[in-house]
């Protein structure tokens, strides 16, 4: 098959994608206004698959209708040019499977679009069911208000349908909704090339809606190659309910944004309301905090308060208590949105990647969320007791609550405030006694924990039995007992980036590891998605992996989920970082 379309990034269940007709586009696009010369070219050289019904159909014609009452197509327009060009399939959540198209129809759009529920569950279904590497098409039902939300879902291509016939009844779009035109004295969101309002007229609404859909699916890619659509969507989403009930509701859907959403990106998480305790990032980093993570300190735990600056120990408050507790006690910091977050991952990402919103006060699902992660930590290390160095605002009631359902002491040390010479006097007392420990047995730790956080519970001391450290945190480098490197800290996210020599140890190793099998090559640079001829299914965007094939052996970072990697026929699977050659 001719490539057609190839994703280029990822932001959760959003892509940025190519489309290459005519010429290339840019996805998440419209289909067919900007695709080519003023409308789709959407042709098929190919029969309708078997087993299609009245449910599904592939259309071989230039623009998909809206609201597709399938039927099956088997004419071309006399004037489209004898090229291949993209098939679209037209399915429904019940009918959607691999049909060897390059896009897909969603015909129910229009009746899902404007029901949280309902569309979650219709975008789910088809998505799961058509390979990654093929787009997804809404017709008939974009406005600038909501493409932001249908992108973020996971749909590709969309058209100016519901904008245009919008335009003629005289409603005027804008990202935050819509207008009557008989009511506006004013053109809020008025583009240069509007007229002004006493000349502007239903045929000049047209065209303001269709610019202003342009307008808003450009902030969506532009959104998407920052990683951060969904800092976006946590505002302009609240101006429709419905969207606010689909942002929600995809929030309840775990599994099928976690599948999608990088472990490691340089953009910044904006902590601006309670619903960012939701987002993937946030709950992959407590589950595997209170899963994987283990303490290796016999010190008791120190709880403080977060710091604006990040890494945390960059801070002067910080820094003010890691000269009270001088090594005598292991430091946790609490945090919303992140939750707990031992000294040794923060700087994993996105401990070191999130900005909160700083009001003092403490909301109760904070509270609830950062409690519930604090008494699943305590409940799987060991401490001989607590010490909750936290003001009064939010921490303390925290501490208090989990210390009523936990079996270890807390014992609380600040008086007003965490950094008054009171509070820090009454820190260092509670330490008195307590045995200093190492800076080398801190950087073992470090790694040890980082690789659990990594690779999974246990990885660090199956990976790191007997291990040197040299340089220093945030980047520390790894090597075994005869001084061979096998692994570095990247400071940029806190994670550990294996050598070959550290690839091989890993996959001899007990520790759960990463792997994609290629075929008969050796890979330079990259390793493309037809190369691969299996993948482990937990693999992420951003995951450390190891690349074996006949006459290969090699480690990267992923650049596609492990099953995208094995269905996908276009894209690149894994940046290599090393790669010997065993022919």
């Amino acid at each position: 098959m001719t490539e057609y379309f190839e994703i280029h990034a990822r932001d959760g269940a959003a892509r940025l994608g190519e489309l290459r007709l005519r010429e290339s586009v840019t996805t998440p696009a419209l289909a067919d206004d900007s695709v080519v010369d003023g409308g789709s070219l959407w042709a098929a050289d190919r029969d309708v698959p078997e087993g299609s019904d009245d449910e599904l159909t592939v259309l071989p014609h230039r623009s998909f209708p809206a609201g597709t009452d399938p039927t099956v197509q088997d004419s071309f327009d006399a004037d489209i040019p004898d090229v291949d060009y993209p098939s679209a399939a037209v399915v429904t959540g019940d009918t959607a499977g691999e049909f060897g198209c390059d896009a897909y129809v969603l015909s129910t759009a229009s009746g899902v679009v404007g029901h949280g529920e309902s569309f979650r569950d219709e975008i789910i279904a088809v998505r799961e069911a058509i390979p990654a590497d093929t787009a997804l098409y809404l017709s008939g039902v974009a406005t600038p208000a909501n493409v932001a939300s249908l992108v973020a879902a996971g749909v590709d291509l969309v058209d100016t349908k519901l904008a245009r016939v919008k335009g003629r009844q005289g409603r005027y779009l804008t990202t935050e909704g819509e207008y009557h035109l008989d009511e506006l004295a004013e053109l809020p969101g008025a583009f240069p090339s509007d007229p002004p309002r006493d000349e502007f007229t239903r045929e000049d609404c047209v065209e303001h809606n269709v610019a202003a859909l342009e307008s808003a699916l450009a902030t969506a890619r532009t959104r998407i190659r920052r990683g951060r659509l969904r800092d976006y969507l946590e505002g302009q989403a609240r101006h429709e309910n419905w969207l606010t009930a689909t942002f929600r509701e995809f929030d309840q859907e775990y599994r099928y944004l976690e599948r999608r959403t990088p472990v490691i990106r340089d953009a910044e998480i904006s902590a601006a309301s309670e619903d960012t305790l939701n987002r993937v990032e946030i709950q992959r980093f407590a589950d595997r905090v209170t899963t994987r993570y283990r303490n290796r300190f016999a010190n008791p735990l120190v709880l403080v308060p977060c710091s604006a600056r990040k890494p945390y120990s960059d801070s002067q408050s910080h820094a003010q208590f890691h000269r009270a507790i001088n090594y005598r006690g292991h430091l946790a910091s609490m945090t919303s949105p992140i939750g707990v977050v031992p000294q040794e991952l923060e700087c994993t990402y996105p401990a070191q990647h999130y900005d909160a919103v700083v009001t003092g006060d403490w909301t109760e699902g904070e509270k609830t969320f950062v409690a519930e992660v604090l008494r699943r930590y305590l409940e799987r290390n060991d401490y001989p007791r607590v010490i909750a160095h936290v003001p009064g605002e939010g921490y303390r009631d925290i501490c208090e609550r989990v210390a009523a359902e936990v079996d270890v002491p807390f014992e609380y040390t600040v008086e007003d405030h965490p950094t008054t010479s009171e509070s820090l006097s009454n820190l260092s007392a509670a330490l008195a006694g307590e045995l200093k420990f190492s800076k080398r047995e801190r950087q073992h730790n470090t790694v040890r924990a980082i690789a659990d956080y990594q690779f999974g519970a246990g990885a660090g001391d199956d990976l790191f039995p007997d291990l040197q450290t040299t340089s220093r945190h945030p980047k520390l480098q790894v090597r075994d007992g005869d001084g061979t490197q096998l692994a570095a800290q990247v400071p940029q996210y806190g994670v550990l980036s294996f050598t070959l020599e550290g690839a091989r140890h890993w996959a001899a190793s007990d520790a759960p590891t990463k792997r994609v099998e290629i075929d008969s090559f050796v890979p330079h640079g990259s390793v493309l998605a037809p190369g691969v001829v299996d993948a482990s299914d937990d693999i992420r965007v951003g995951d450390e992996v190891v690349v074996e094939g006949p006459v290969a052996f090699g480690v990267g970072r992923a650049e596609m989920n492990g099953p995208e990697m094995s269905e996908s026929s276009r894209g690149v699977a894994v940046q290599v970082r090393h790669v010997e050659d065993n022919a």
